[in-house]
């Protein structure tokens, strides 16, 4: 199911992580080659994805919501 990011934190680990608007939150890390996603190294390109939608395996799994802590950037 595809949802929108509507904002961002990072966890325990200092790795960005995506709020979702169902609730639920989603890793974006940049890890080349594996994962290219150089946009989440920077305020600017994490703006930019703002409603950018992911699939939600959580929705597909009715998982329940997670915490959505508030980052400032």
């Amino acid at each position: 199911m595809q949802q929108a990011i509507i904002g961002y934190h990072r966890d325990q680990e200092n790795h960005w992580v995506a709020q979702l608007a169902c609730g639920h939150n989603q890793h974006v890390r940049h890890q080349p080659p594996w994962q290219n996603r150089l946009w989440v190294t920077t305020a600017e390109g994490r703006r930019q994805m703002l409603g950018f939608e992911l699939e939600c395996k959580k929705c597909e799994q009715g998982a329940p919501a997670d915490n959505q802590p508030r980052e400032n950037d």
